[in-house]
């Protein structure tokens, strides 16, 4: 689906389809938090650190298919498939910006 995800979370998603672990970092300011599988992962170098590890352990793909926000925060429904346990699933991602780029994420079911 064509959508219109503003900047730096379109940066995100493409900098993780192309398994850019760098670039998926700084798409946060320094002292953003992710918080994925009930983990907080907080600072751009241990966000860097949980998405090498969650791109190594396994193969999947992104497609982003829905936009809209609650509150303060972008949500996008991303269709998830790959080869782990329960593929594929649709996984929302809760977004906090601050500036031009993402301060907190959190991924949910």
């Amino acid at each position: 689906m064509d959508m219109q995800l503003p900047g730096p979370i379109a940066a995100y998603f493409e900098a993780d389809r192309s398994r850019n672990v760098d670039a998926v970092a700084k798409c946060f300011n320094e002292d953003a938090a992710v918080n994925d599988e009930r983990q907080v992962h907080a600072g751009r170098e241990a966000i860097r650190r949980w998405k090498a590890e969650a791109s190594s352990k396994f193969s999947y793909t992104v497609e982003p298919v829905a936009i809209g926000m609650e509150g303060d925060r972008t949500v996008v429904t991303g269709r998830v498939v790959g080869n782990f346990p329960g593929s594929p699933v649709d996984l929302r991602y809760f977004f906090v910006m601050r500036g031009e780029k993402i301060a907190e994420l959190e991924i949910a079911p």
